[in-house]
């Protein structure tokens, strides 16, 4: 069973406490106050679980404390948190935890720094993981087409608490402005121009060809959607990590085609 439908059945509380497990006992019904004490730690199974369930938990309920950062919540954001949630395949009950967490997220005590705390701990600061998370809440700060001060404040303050430089989310920023992991435009994979391609790989066009394939075998590793499951994604963010994958190696092709020219 998913480690989702776990959750739904209450027989899920025994793997994740803290805030984030209070925060899943409001997104899915019941009450996980048992914290991890009863998790042996050889089980790579249920720590997988608790790691899908820490990040799904944490996603979507930062994207309510992101859209609200800069004083409202307008329609732009809430319909970008509604379509993560259909490119990600959720079912029904899964889409209502997920509002239920959203909402969670834009509440004024809404306990982030405690959130992100334990969010490091439980991803054993896995660094991929992080930046899938910190992804999203790019894309949920420019929704409405632009970041607010406020939300870059608030996207630096999660950086400080998952122990990455705002240089990562600087170079994250780039790439999703080059169109990077912006699932529904345009066909899977597609790249717009080769500067946007550069963008994608986080390169300058000055690169080598031995540093540029280095590169690419780089963000093919760490976005490869078996590779990320493994260390705990949720199996419904595969679609999202494939597409990932098909627009790195378009922008590699792109890049070679041009420099064979």
């Amino acid at each position: 069973m998913a480690w989702w439908g776990k959750a739904l059945g209450g027989a899920f509380g025994f793997m994740v406490g803290g805030p984030l497990g209070a925060l899943m006992g409001i997104a899915f019904g019941h009450t996980f106050d048992r914290g991890m004490s009863q998790v042996d730690s050889a089980d790579r199974e249920a720590d997988q679980e608790r790691i899908q369930a820490a990040f799904f938990t944490a996603t979507f309920s930062v994207m309510g404390y992101i859209a609200k950062a800069d004083g409202r919540v307008t329609r732009d954001e809430i319909q970008l948190a509604e379509a993560v949630m259909t490119r990600l395949g959720l079912s029904a009950e899964m889409r209502e935890s997920a509002k239920k967490l959203f909402n969670e997220g834009k509440a004024a005590d809404f306990p982030i720094d405690e959130v992100m705390q334990q969010f490091r701990k439980e991803t054993h600061r896995r660094i991929t993981l992080i930046q899938m998370f910190l992804e999203i809440q790019l894309q949920a700060a420019y929704a409405d087409g632009v970041m607010h001060p406020a939300e870059r404040e608030a996207l630096h303050g999660i950086c400080r608490h998952l122990g990455v430089p705002t240089g990562l989310l600087e170079r994250l920023e780039e790439m999703l402005q080059a169109g990077f992991g912006k699932g529904g435009q345009g066909p899977a994979g597609a790249v717009d121009s080769l500067d946007a391609a550069y963008h994608i790989l986080g390169v300058d066009a000055a690169v080598s060809d031995a540093e540029l394939k280095k590169t690419y075998r780089r963000l093919m590793s760490q976005h490869h959607p078996d590779k990320l499951v493994a260390k705990g994604l949720p199996e419904e963010m595969v679609q999202d990590a494939t597409e990932k994958t098909q627009q790195i190696k378009a922008a590699y092709e792109l890049i070679r085609k041009s420099r064979r020219a």
